[in-house]
């Protein structure tokens, strides 16, 4: 039976365990700070390039701000224990405002600057929040008119901006606070590891968020259970992430416990600034390594014919090879337990293929790299599932993702992939001291290993509950304080855990077959033509998908196919050279996405993916489908602001369209 367990520590991990520093002395995240500072003094702590000025601040001079800001709240009224909310993006003012809060004592309430208006004044008044930090004037004219009946008694914006009247409230300038904050010491607060340090919103699939209770404790035991896995003393790190995201914050707090750099990016910037910065780490999710895989496919595009199927013939002997390499380590998720005929025939092919492998590292792989800044040590995936092909191209050219698991209940990591032991299509080993049990959905008693089952956590990370929601917080949390994760997953002998799906997402056919959406989805992404898909087919007989094609691509297909391919707003999606060719071409009438050709490579590609899929079975197969020109965004709120299909939200809007597909 599955047992809860906890990973045996082996040597790999004793010995990164030896190396990592002693934060046990502390008992809040302010506290961390003060240490950090003093070992780190001189080395510098942020880096801003895109603000105006660039900002760069020491571990030294970062500390005195969030000392200095804690000061300004602190002379404000704000008193241990108080709620304040934070609306704000990433930069070196939100770590500074956010130690600045925990460190006058209080707890604060987080979110980013670009969510939903309505969803920042629940969360506003939800958190019980006396004050209000804020990253700009244009966030606080969004808000202004739904201030008037918080009970707030200040506001603060993270910029020098001449703040406007709103109401009766007092508005302070981040400079203005900072003045106040240098003409009075800061008075000594008592933090506990079990004090409720913040309270993050859960972005939710559905309804209004549930405010997330984290300790200090919570979000230490992610300071010292990262430190089991890597030690990235002095490195240097690419921050693009939004850091009201759990997943980014408590990274963020790791790296900066262990003395690194950290610069910030976006979207814009980032092709540059992995370039520039050169990091050794950076965290995203799987959205931002597909971006970054298919610039590089696009780039072998544009080569000229021949050195095409150069790069494709290295590509797949060193898929041949990686595949091979993974079986010798005993970390092929296909092929856990290898015969000895098994490993010695991978062996053999190891053998065979290294050479091949590292002619294609140096013409070609190298070059890969150097694009993303050519130091990187490894890049860490969440926030989601990262689909196989880019797992795979990633090893290929040499670049190792560790990905892992976890919620925002969880301050978020449970699991998380060693560098020795790397597998691919998992999510890693418990986190010291965390314990796993996957049991049975209906009876909750615990499965066998290998077996699906529902995801149970129990660790210093799990929350303290769900504010001001106790109904919700006993629905979660057992009395034996397990939480239900909500995914359902199976674990390996070694404790690796493989998460297949959510429990609510399962789409149960009318042959009684249960499927799970996200790998076959993810699967399915690998096609240069479809670039988000969505299945359905709850009690039908077959799964049916909603698809938004990539219209550059389909656009360059119908060109090779000397056809033209009619689709609103394709003109300027795509590039020019195809807009000249399209130009000379001679077509016949134009197509559309209803097309038979069109349809028919949609339906091969969708064929050809989920039946080269490990663990295809007929019921995978992907039935009648739909193309839509719309994408799934964060602004149109068929994402949430994770990244996540909002499932419930797409099927809604599409409902006729999906009534459709399966009549008849």
């Amino acid at each position: 039976m599955n047992r809860p367990t906890t990973s045996p520590i082996n040597e790999q991990e004793r010995q990164t365990q030896h190396r990592r520093l002693d934060y046990s002395q502390a008992h809040s995240l302010p506290e961390m700070w003060a240490i950090a500072a003093q070992r780190f003094s001189q080395t510098v702590a942020v880096y801003d390039p895109h603000a105006k000025p660039a900002i760069k601040l020491t571990y030294a001079e970062l500390y005195q701000q969030m000392t200095q800001f804690a000061a300004g709240l602190q002379a404000l009224g704000v008193k241990q224990g108080d709620h304040l909310a934070l609306f704000s993006d990433n930069s070196p003012r939100w770590i500074i405002a956010d130690q600045g809060i925990m460190s006058a004592g209080a707890v604060n309430a987080v979110r980013g600057s670009q969510a939903d208006r309505e969803e920042l004044l629940f969360i506003l008044a939800n958190s019980d929040s006396t004050a209000l930090v804020v990253q700009d004037l244009a966030t606080l004219k969004k808000l202004a008119s739904g201030l008037e009946s918080l009970p707030l008694r200040f506001i603060v914006l993270l910029t020098d901006e001449t703040p406007p009247t709103v109401g009766e409230f007092k508005i302070l300038t981040f400079s203005q606070l900072m003045q106040i904050g240098a003409n009075q010491p800061l008075q000594p607060v008592s933090l506990q590891r079990d004090t409720l340090a913040t309270l993050m919103y859960t972005s939710g699939t559905s309804g209004m968020p549930k405010g997330v209770m984290l300790s200090h404790h919570n979000l230490l035991s992610q300071v010292d259970g990262a430190a089991a896995v890597v030690n990235p003393q002095n490195g240097r790190v690419l921050s693009i992430l939004p850091i009201w995201h759990c997943y980014e914050r408590t990274f963020e707090y790791f790296i900066f416990a262990y003395g690194c750099t950290q610069a910030y990016t976006n979207i814009r910037h980032v092709k540059k600034d992995l370039k520039d910065f050169q990091p050794n780490y950076m965290v995203a999710v799987p959205r931002l390594w597909e971006s970054i895989y298919e610039g590089v496919q696009k780039q072998f595009r544009d080569q000229p014919a021949s050195k095409q199927r150069l790069v494709n013939t290295f590509l797949a002997i060193s898929h041949r090879y990686i595949a091979a390499r993974r079986i010798v380590h005993g970390i092929s998720l296909e092929t856990l337990q290898p015969s000895i005929a098994q490993r010695l025939l991978a062996t053999l092919q190891t053998v065979i293929l290294w050479l091949p492998h590292q002619l294609g590292d140096r013409l070609v792989y190298q070059q890969v790299r150097a694009g993303i800044g050519g130091a990187v040590k490894f890049l860490v995936s969440g926030g989601g599932s990262i689909a196989e092909h880019l797992e795979d191209f990633f090893e290929i050219i040499g670049v190792d993702i560790l990905g892992g698991y976890g919620l925002t209940e969880t301050s978020p990591i449970t699991h998380v992939r060693r560098p020795w032991r790397n597998i691919r299509g998992g999510d890693g080993q418990p986190l010291p001291d965390t314990e796993t049990r996957i049991v049975d959905p209906e009876t909750r008693q615990p499965v066998p290993r290998y077996k699906q089952g529902l995801v149970l956590i129990r660790g210093p990370q799990v929350m303290q509950g769900y504010y001001k929601n106790p109904t919700a917080t006993a629905k979660a949390i057992d009395p034996e304080g397990w939480f239900d994760t909500g995914d359902l997953g199976w674990m390996t002998e070694q404790d690796d855990l493989i998460i297949t799906g959510r429990a609510k997402d399962t789409i149960v056919l009318t042959s009684g077959e249960n499927i799970e959406p996200q790998p076959i989805e993810d699967a399915c992404l690998r096609s240069p033509y479809i670039d988000q898909i969505m299945l359905v087919g709850q009690d039908q007989k077959v799964l049916g998908a909603l698809i938004v094609p990539n219209v550059e691509a389909l656009q360059k297909w119908a060109t090779t196919q000397n056809i033209a391919l009619d689709v609103p707003e394709v003109e300027h999606r795509e590039s020019e050279a195809s807009r000249q060719s399209s130009a000379t071409a001679q077509h016949p009438t134009p197509l559309t996405l209803d097309s038979k050709p069109v349809q028919d490579l949609i339906r091969q590609e969708l064929n050809r993916e989920v039946q080269n899929r490990p663990g295809y079975r007929p019921d995978d197969r992907i039935g009648p489908f739909r193309l839509i020109l719309t994408p799934f965004t964060i602004e149109n709120g068929l994402l949430t602001q994770t990244l996540k299909i909002r499932r419930n939200v797409v099927m809604e809007r599409y409902q006729g369209m999906i009534n459709e597909m399966f009549v008849g």
